[in-house]
């Protein structure tokens, strides 16, 4: 605590003079004092509370959760990433379907594969097809490369190859085991009868006779009720 004085002036009249009449030598000077207290603000420094760390119960809630939250995202992603394989199984399909029956169009009612794809003449710029009648190689060929009328093939286009490609990225694979694209994974009917696969293990099927093309596969897709990939 600490005081200050101030200093203030004041006049005061001795009661023996006469009223209105001020001797000089009766005015007086009194000091009057006031009493100032101030107090003083002490300022500390304040201290910051140190940060504390997560304690092991907190990290093991943290990593439950973790762990829930992976257990309900990754099957939903997973399921998202099969249903998006069965839409592009039934895009190639419609695809490939659509590519036969023009090829059909144009050589005279036979679907690819029907015929050989290397009898022809000429293609000297290019290289002629390999498939013997009735086979995946001849598939491949006539479907990949320009045709003439009867089905041979060049790989180079000119007056008497003038028909096609059909696909001219080649043939797709079935995206449920990428496979197809090979003549190894393209069985061949020609019976002209419907298509029932035996096996599971992927790839097309095609009848030359009647044109159709399946995935080569009795397996069921995902859906609910499942259907089997060779009816899409």
């Amino acid at each position: 605590m600490h005081n200050n004085l101030v200093e203030n002036m004041s006049v005061s009249i001795s009661p023996h003079a006469p009223p209105g009449i001020c001797s000089p030598y009766d005015i007086r000077f009194q000091p009057i004092y006031f009493h100032v207290e101030t107090e003083m603000l002490t300022l500390r420094p304040s201290r910051r509370r140190a940060a504390r760390g997560f304690t092991l119960i907190e990290l093991l809630i943290v990593v439950i959760i973790l762990a829930i939250l992976a257990a309900i995202v990754v099957p939903q992603f997973s399921n998202s990433t099969l249903d998006a394989k069965e839409s592009t199984l039934g895009a190639n399909l419609s695809a490939m379907r659509s590519a036969m029956e023009l090829y059909k169009i144009q050589h005279n009612g036979a679907y690819p594969g029907a015929n050989a794809s290397g009898a022809g003449t000429g293609c000297a710029a290019g290289t002629k097809g390999t498939g013997t009648a009735a086979s995946a190689q001849a598939f491949i060929d006539q479907l990949t490369a320009a045709s003439d009328e009867a089905g041979n093939t060049c790989t180079v286009a000119d007056t008497t190859y003038k028909y096609g490609p059909y696909v001219r990225k080649g043939i797709p694979n079935e995206p449920i085991n990428n496979l197809g694209s090979a003549a190894g994974d393209i069985a061949v009917q020609s019976t002209g009868a419907p298509i029932l696969p035996t096996v599971t293990t992927g790839g097309w099927i095609i009848d030359t006779k009647s044109g159709e093309i399946v995935m080569n596969s009795t397996a069921n897709d995902s859906k609910t009720p499942p259907v089997a990939y060779y009816k899409y």
